[in-house]
């Protein structure tokens, strides 16, 4: 059976199923016991699962995660929170240098059963130290699973599937998305595979490739391109790293025209590497030159309210720019 609930409410739900399924999954993280973490994503899981399950830490991102580390390589199944990713280079080092080559410096004796959430993303107010959206960072490395989930259904799927991967997976939550992304979400056990995409609206004229936060402006913006004659086909890349090629090809191949839409910044970020991959292996379907529309290449998103507003991506910068590509 299946109720409405919110993104937030599902990753909750889901940490709360996979401890009672699993007695090896533990929680660690800051203010994440009694608090419930600053969104409340583990609300209500200390008193039901005490203090050696859900585990309040010391503000020390590297020492969180080699922590984990540690503890999968004895049979733990551990997942850390990373309370905003701008708070997330202090565990770089454990993270690259160690979680994601473990496998390969192994050959295989050894895996990194470790799924790490991380709230991210701008909108809001929260300023420069608080609204990073950076995983690109992560995708950018071989030995990492990289997924953000823009529905309240896949939030909860993706992420028993990255408990339960034998594999390091880096889980980006939206902190945008975390109420107003609200949808059925069945009761019991459930997984949403990790790598595929999904095509969330068909059409024939172009191709809109986004993920994250900006999946619901995309089809919002595709609605509003249908009543101008341009049917344009989103598809949302739920996983970041390993990308579904078959999926977004199929598509690029069919429309022809390609719209990557991202809110991270444009200059390498993940929108140039789609951008490779639909040049090397699909140029002879394109008619039409391949267009993104992200975040600008400033350091960081400010903090006053206008510039904020401007920093971010909208439906009608997307619609603007889709009706160009759509003319060519």
């Amino acid at each position: 059976m299946a109720r409405t609930l919110t993104l937030i409410e599902a990753v909750n739900e889901a940490l709360l199923q996979e401890m009672e399924r699993d007695e090896r999954v533990f929680l660690l993280g800051e203010d994440i016991g009694g608090s419930g973490g600053v969104f409340k994503a583990t609300a209500g899981l200390l008193d039901k699962f005490g203090q050696d399950r859900v585990l309040d830490t010391p503000l020390a991102e590297g020492a969180i995660i080699a922590v984990a580390i540690g503890s999968s390589l004895v049979g733990w199944r551990p997942v850390a929170e990373i309370q905003f990713a701008d708070f997330i280079t202090p565990a770089m080092d454990q993270i690259i240098q160690q979680a994601s080559k473990l496998r390969y410096r192994s050959a295989g004796g050894f895996s990194c059963h470790l799924t790490i959430r991380v709230c991210c993303g701008g909108g809001g107010g929260s300023g420069l130290y608080h609204s990073q959206e950076n995983a690109m960072w992560f995708a950018h490395e071989p030995g990492l699973k990289v997924v953000m989930p823009s529905t309240a259904y896949d939030a909860k799927g993706l992420l028993l599937s990255a408990i339960r991967d034998p594999d390091p997976v880096i889980f980006f939550e939206h902190k945008r998305l975390y109420r107003t992304a609200k949808g059925e979400v069945p009761e019991g056990d459930y997984t949403v595979p990790i790598g595929p995409a999904a095509v969330r609206r068909e059409g024939r004229d172009l191709t809109i490739l986004t993920y994250g936060s900006l999946t619901q402006p995309s089809i919002d913006a595709a609605g509003q391109l249908a009543q101008k004659g341009v049917e344009a086909e989103v598809v949302e890349i739920r996983t970041l790293a390993p990308i579904d090629k078959e999926t977004i090809l199929n598509s690029v191949r069919k429309t022809s025209k390609v719209l990557i839409v991202h809110e991270d910044k444009r200059t390498m970020g993940f929108g140039a590497e789609l951008a490779a991959i639909v040049s090397e292996e699909a140029f002879e379907d394109l008619d039409g030159p391949i267009v993104r529309v992200t975040g600008p290449d400033v350091p960081a998103i400010p903090f006053a309210p206008p510039l904020d507003k401007a920093w971010n991506v909208d439906t009608g910068a997307i619609v603007a720019t889709a009706e160009k590509l759509a003319a060519y």
